[in-house]
């Protein structure tokens, strides 16, 4: 059992055994929580951060080899909402098939990198995850505000925003967010919100026990288009008190600023 979390072994058995006609792609994504130190034991490297070793663990000749492609990373600045964890990057690989996520275990060149994740990493989420099959922004509601309209567009200094939500629904959850969605897509809409892609959930291989039902991407201009005039709008804080607030048992919100974005290219 890896030091940063525990394995699913229920879901690692569906990802090995699928039947290869029912077999396809999964999106895998990463939560990750860094130690400040990385800690490699006695007579390891010493002195390098969590972020930094991994830099190094990063595992792309293994990802290459089995047709998996990194389609998403971003630095967390802040996780307002939430346990407290304060996560700190997350990442989103896509592999070709569930089988190919266990194939890449399997590989020796990845088993030896795995001595950096152990060394980096104090938590992890990896998320299974696919592509709900109707985007919001394909649904007329959701028309976005071309980003050179709004009040504060994206800057050098305050870029585009990444809100990321990951979810588990209370019961009838899904219904009470319906109420929340026609109302915020108003309020989002206005301040030029893009769906940078919604996920369905189908297990969590890494995690902490916990389970959870879809993960949400939302883009914004900037912070500040976020906090001024969507956080802070009359209609999206009652929404909000109505409806999203019973709607979810558990979440995550995180604030991200991406580094890689292919994520819609991949669907």
């Amino acid at each position: 059992m890896p030091s940063y979390g525990n394995i699913d072994h229920e879901y690692g058995l569906t990802l090995a055994t699928t039947d290869p006609d029912d077999d396809g792609p999964v999106w895998m994504v990463n939560l990750m929580k860094y130690k400040d130190i990385a800690d490699y034991g006695d007579g390891g490297a010493t002195g390098r951060s969590g972020r930094d070793a991994d830099n190094e663990y990063t595992p792309t000749g293994p990802l290459k080899a089995v047709g998996a492609t990194i389609v998403y990373a971003a630095e967390v600045e802040m996780t307002p909402l939430g346990d407290g964890t304060q996560w700190d990057r997350i990442g989103i690989i896509k592999y070709p098939t569930r089988r190919a996520f266990i194939e890449m275990q399997e590989r020796q060149d990845f088993t030896d990198k795995h001595v950096h994740k152990e060394a980096e990493m104090e938590q992890t989420f990896v998320i299974g995850c696919q592509p709900m099959p109707q985007q919001p922004d394909e649904r007329e509601e959701w028309q976005s505000t071309d980003w050179d309209d709004v009040e504060h567009p994206p800057t050098a200094e305050d870029g585009e925003l990444h809100v990321l939500h990951v979810v588990k629904w209370a019961d009838g959850g899904v219904d009470e967010m319906e109420g929340y969605h026609d109302e915020a897509a108003k309020v989002a809409g206005q301040s030029g919100v893009r769906i940078g892609g919604w996920f369905n959930v189908e297990g969590t291989i890494i995690g902490d026990g916990r389970s959870w039902d879809q993960v949400r991407f939302n883009v914004f201009p900037s912070m500040k288009e976020f906090m001024e005039n969507v956080v802070a709008n009359p209609g999206r804080l009652e929404a909000q008190a109505n409806h999203r607030e019973v709607a979810m048992a558990d979440t995550y919100t995180m604030f991200c600023r991406p580094i890689i974005n292919q994520l819609r290219e991949s669907f």
